[in-house]
């Protein structure tokens, strides 16, 4: 059933979905402006069509861009996957001269509606998904893979964090994957339970008496850092505010390095690894550094197991 904005009274939550044209200025230049501006609307009408086919309601359209809200998540990004399907490198679309591409941000929470408008923190949240997102993307938030069924829960990876107007803490981006040669190369890999398509493998991390798990009903992805407002903190000179972050991906838990001196893990059967500005799959069980080698059991060590 649509979201109709008649029917909303007072503030409720829904899946907020903002979805544009990338490089509609370059268009212009290069298709002349009529063309330009048919092709732009091509993508909007796209836009609107497949916010109707599942279940949403158009709240605007701003030139090349399109704002719509649906009852669910999984509506959301089955509107979303549509529009790009139709519309990024769609040879439908394509002027011969050039290439269309959009991108698409969204996230799950409360509005209050005026005026057949919407507003509220969710709105500016999803609209900063959307300025994060590149070309041919479909970018979300943690918030709003919680509330995705198993099937499109297994398509979205977290990829980076960003600042988000009037919220203290940084916010986990996540990229849902629509294009058939990317979810194939990931299904296999995923081991669900007959279920609810949950990861079955747990990770342990543990800095002194404090212990994350995640996996399994546990976390989906979790940073390591200084600053408190990290999953894991660990205090040091060489250690990033947010220096590095855990994702649990394809059934395995990558390590992800954002900061400025590397991260090192030492796994139990002797391996060594150094990573800086890149990723790693953890496996076993061992101990990983922030910014130096950690000893084992030192108050910079974070142990880690699988089981």
């Amino acid at each position: 059933m649509a979201t109709s904005l008649d029917s909303i009274k007072e503030e409720t939550y829904v899946t907020i979905l903002f979805a544009d044209v990338v490089g509609s200025t370059h268009l212009y230049e290069v298709l002349g402006d009529e063309d330009a501006r048919t092709t732009v609307q091509q993508c909007v009408t796209i836009m609107k069509e497949a916010t109707e086919q599942y279940g949403g309601s158009v709240i605007k359209t701003m030139g090349d861009e399109v704002m719509s809200i649906f009852p669910s998540a999984d509506d959301a990004m089955n509107a979303a996957s549509q529009m790009q399907k139709r519309i990024t490198n769609s040879d439908s679309i394509t002027p011969e001269r050039t290439h269309v591409s959009i991108r698409i941000g969204s996230h799950y929470g409360p509005v209050i509606v005026e005026d057949r408008d919407i507003f509220g923190a969710a709105v500016h949240t999803a609209n900063r998904m959307t300025s994060q997102a590149k070309a041919g993307q479909i970018i979300t938030t943690a918030v709003t893979v919680e509330q995705l069924s198993g099937e499109w829960r297994a398509l979205a990876r977290q990829i980076d964090l960003a600042i988000v107007r009037g919220q203290s803490d940084e916010v986990a981006m996540f990229e849902v994957l629509w294009q058939p040669e990317e979810a194939t190369s990931m299904l296999p890999s995923i081991m669900m339970d007959a279920s609810a398509g949950k990861v079955t493998s747990k990770l342990y991390l543990r800095v002194g008496s404090e212990e994350v798990v995640m996996g399994e009903d546990g976390l989906v992805a979790a940073t390591l850092g200084r600053a408190d407002e990290n999953d894991v903190v660990v205090k040091g000179k060489l250690i990033s505010r947010v220096h590095a972050r855990i994702e649990c991906d394809k059934n395995r838990f990558m390590l992800i390095d954002k900061s400025t001196n590397g991260t090192f893990v030492q796994r139990e059967d002797g391996e060594e690894f150094y990573i800086r500005r890149d990723s790693t799959p953890l496996s076993g069980s061992g101990v990983i550094g922030l910014g130096k080698v950690a000893a084992k059991g030192s108050v910079l060590a974070i142990a880690y197991e699988i089981l």
